[in-house]
């Protein structure tokens, strides 16, 4: 149980922070050795996650034919991340990037990256300015995040950044985009459980569905606060500090 609460808290973090979900939950798994990291477990995690984005923006998805341009937008930038990492799946392409060096330079290099792209000016509002070429660019830039260490969130935020949007809006556009891209992990990883013949829905796949959507909740609103009154520095340094130490585990 004490497994699935520190899971679910770095899902539910790491998901929405630009930080990479992905490459802490590796390094935790790998580094304490917990039994629990498995694909029912992982899974249940993305659901939370999903369902706490879905009940977050429950107006502006309820209001969709007000927002039917800006959710038509949303869905084509998420096509490109979905195709890649489909085709990943398919060529067993993703373990060959799942290791300590590719994390190491990804979380360095793409916090550095984050920096400089945090320097635009706000000049660009989601309610305005996101465009189709916008929404496209964003998009494309999203398939990065299939390798660890680089965070959906963060190039997401990344790319929103460098076209000039306010960081709020790129915040929101970052976690708008989440919604299509957790449904599909959570559809294609409840498909291959359904076809495995010993899946059986257990109490800790439910507990890590709870959790899972109580931190990444609770993440959405306060990160959506924050960056309001703040820069990113404080996610730039931590990356930067997180990638050396890595690279230094990695190497030596």
């Amino acid at each position: 149980m004490i497994e699935i609460i520190i899971l679910s808290l770095i899902q539910g973090v790491t998901e929405f922070l630009p930080i990479s979900s992905s490459s802490h939950l590796i390094i935790v798994s790998e580094y304490l050795e917990f039994n629990n990291k498995n694909l029912e477990i992982d899974v249940s995690l993305h659901i939370g996650s999903f369902l706490a984005v879905i009940v977050f923006f429950r107006k502006d998805i309820f209001n969709f034919f007000q927002n039917k341009d800006l959710f038509l937008k949303i869905l084509i930038a998420s096509f490109p991340v979905m195709i890649a990492g489909y085709l990943l799946i398919q060529f067993n392409l993703i373990d060959q990037i799942r290791n300590i060096k590719v994390i190491g330079w990804t979380t360095l290099v793409f916090g550095i990256l984050l920096y400089l792209s945090d320097r635009s000016e706000d000049k660009k509002k989601i309610e305005t300015d996101f465009s189709l070429k916008s929404a496209a660019l964003i998009g494309f830039l999203q398939i990065l995040s299939l390798i660890p260490g680089v965070s959906r969130s963060g190039i997401t935020i990344t790319g929103a950044r460098i076209l000039k949007f306010n960081r709020f809006d790129s915040a929101k556009i970052s976690f708008l985009l989440s919604i299509p891209t957790l449904a599909a992990v959570s559809v294609f990883g409840l498909n291959n459980l359904v076809k495995s013949e010993s899946f059986n829905f257990s109490f800790l796949m439910m507990m890590s569905i709870i959790f899972s959507f109580l931190f990444s909740f609770i993440t959405i609103k306060y990160f959506l606060i924050y960056i309001k009154k703040s820069k990113l520095n404080i996610f730039v340094i931590y990356r930067i500090i997180l990638g050396l130490i890595l690279l230094i585990l990695a190497y030596l």
